[in-house]
């Protein structure tokens, strides 16, 4: 029974041993093999591991479209690429950066001290927005630490033509000027994530999958029609140029929808070109400049004097003798133009005439139907650094502001509200709010005035182009034309400047279905030439006479041919 135990523990014993000989083996061997690859073989598995690493890098995406109403391009992404250097992978004496420095139009030595001097840095850009040919010889060059990445550039093909309105980003693509920065977040886009492996050169070898979805960004469709818009600026620059001028706006706008169809300013200036960026030019003077609009308001004074009841288009009004005073102002007409009815006060562009009839109204009458057609207030389209204007409240004590308010003095507004304040003259008394976003369906316009008072005025109006009235020039053959002129002295540090002037016209045509409303302004006209009958309006006449044929208008003036003449 003894020697059975005795057997049995001798050999559980045995095979303890055995089992911890193995495991005491298997730890010996391991121990071994670590020691090898730490002594024997570290350089080689360094080697596999700087040749194999997962990265995750980003997937860039484009910004998003801008296009004119008929799907016209006006601001694009175009693919570019980036060269960046990694300084503390890179071999200074490599010969390839002597090429690279070609490509990259400097010199070999400046490349070579850049990137001596951030040395210890992991990165640093070479060159932005390189061209992809360009990219892809940088690329062939296989420079240990030099990597291409891949990204956008926004162009403009519009170029100058669009550029106050359509603005333009800066060089990581993010909106500076324009509605590129009114929309930014709706244009912007989001770079996607996607992990990759990459061997020591940077270089990507797998893609293994994606981390984050890249969003491209938002397309907008704007109003405006590229025909016109094109159409509206060369004449505009030919008018600025030829009258010596400091400046100058047009707006076009649809007189039933609101929407801008046009929208030019001069000086204006490349957004391809960032030289070109120069502050005088980077504004968008048609929401940001402001100006008394003188004679232009008096179609509204007239509107305000018909809505009260007391005047028709026939009522005699007394203008003699050519001046009047109202306590210490004197206000002066051209000449004396006697007795003339409302209407020739419009056509004639009576300083005298027009005061008579604001200074026989309540005193709220003239100064809130500015208001209600959009004078003195933002006109709500969203632009940057768009001016709201000025337009005072006067009490019933305040005569010579009442006085200089009803044509067009002591106010202030920009070419835009000036133009929206037309849409109810040339749409029967409603009018819409502007936009520079195309419509799919109009809003519900707002009436302002009687319909029967928007056409009296509008006819009115029509007198102005006659040969009798100030803005003959504004004509357009084919077409009935609606409108009025303007001249104001420009404002001064000290006040009024005798020597400066600002130069308007603003009407619609064809006038008995306005389906355009104009206004153009023109800075400081140096020569013979100032008054806005002789400046403004010829640029109405080319600029809106061409959008109406672009935009295939059936002319309502054509006279009827002589049918005994042509039986001769």
């Amino acid at each position: 029974m003894s020697d059975d135990k005795f057997i049995a523990d001798a050999g559980r014993g045995w095979r303890l041993w055995l089992v911890l000989g193995l495991l005491f083996a298997v730890a010996l061997g391991i121990m071994i093999r670590m020691l090898s690859l730490y002594v024997e073989e570290q350089a080689f598995l360094q080697t596999q591991g700087d040749a194999r690493s997962l990265r995750t890098v980003q997937v860039p995406a484009h910004r998003g479209i801008i296009t004119d109403r008929n799907g016209e391009p006006l601001a694009v992404s175009a693919p570019v690429a980036t060269i960046w250097a990694d300084p503390a992978m890179m071999d200074l004496q490599d010969n390839g950066l002597a090429q690279l420095a070609v490509l990259l139009k400097t010199n070999k030595k400046k490349l070579i001290s850049k990137l001596s001097k951030n040395r210890a840095k992991r990165f640093i850009y070479l060159q932005r927005q390189v061209t992809p040919e360009i990219a892809e010889q940088v690329r062939n060059l296989q420079v240990d630490g030099i990597h291409v990445d891949r990204e956008y550039k926004r162009y403009y093909p519009a170029a100058e033509v669009t550029t106050h309105l359509v603005g333009f980003t800066n060089l990581d693509g993010q909106g500076q000027e324009g509605l590129e920065l009114a929309y930014e977040d709706w244009l912007k886009a989001e770079s996607g994530k996607q992990l990759v492996l990459k061997d020591r050169l940077g270089r990507t070898i797998k893609h293994i999958r994606e981390v984050a979805p890249a969003h491209h960004g938002n397309d907008i469709q704007l109003s405006i029609d590229l025909r016109l818009q094109y159409l509206a600026y060369r004449e505009l620059k030919a008018a600025v140029s030829a009258h010596n001028a400091d400046g100058g706006s047009l707006v076009m706008l649809d007189a039933t929808t609101g929407e801008v169809l046009a929208m030019v300013n001069q000086p204006s200036y490349n957004p391809n070109d960032p030289r070109q960026r120069i502050s005088s030019a980077l504004r968008n003077r048609a929401v940001t400049d402001t100006f008394e609009p003188g004679s232009t308001v008096k179609p509204m004074t007239v509107a305000a004097a018909l809505m009260s009841g007391k005047y028709s288009p026939d009522t005699v009004v007394d203008t003699s003798p050519g001046y009047m005073r109202v306590k210490r102002k004197t206000i002066r007409d051209h000449r004396n133009y006697g007795e003339i009815d409302v209407s020739t006060i419009i056509t004639k562009s009576s300083n005298v005439g027009v005061t008579k009839l604001s200074l026989s109204l309540p005193e709220g009458s003239v100064r809130n139907l500015y208001h209600n057609l959009g004078l003195g207030q933002s006109t709500g389209i969203g632009f940057p650094g768009e001016s709201s204007g000025y337009l005072p409240y006067l009490n019933k004590k305040q005569l010579i502001e009442r006085a200089t308010l009803s044509y067009g003095y002591g106010v202030s507004v920009t070419p835009l509200q000036l133009a929206q304040s037309y849409l109810a003259l040339a749409n029967d008394g409603v009018v819409s709010p502007v936009s520079l976003i195309k419509q799919e369906g109009s809003e519900k316009p707002v009436r302002v005035m009687p319909e029967s008072v928007a056409k009296n005025v509008r006819k009115m109006m029509e007198t102005v182009i006659s040969v009798k009235g100030t803005g003959r020039r504004a004509a357009i053959p084919g077409y009935k034309v609606a409108g009025k002129t303007g001249t104001v002295h420009k404002v001064g540090n000290g006040g009024y400047i005798d020597d400066q002037y600002l130069s308007f016209f603003a009407g619609m045509a064809p006038a008995s279905n306005p389906k355009l409303v104009t206004v153009v302004m023109v800075d400081n006209p140096k020569g013979q030439e100032y008054y806005g009958g002789e400046v403004a309006a010829p640029v109405f006449s080319r600029a809106v006479g061409g959008a109406l044929r672009l935009m295939n208008v059936p002319p309502d003036d054509w006279a009827e041919p002589d049918v005994h003449m042509a039986q001769r």
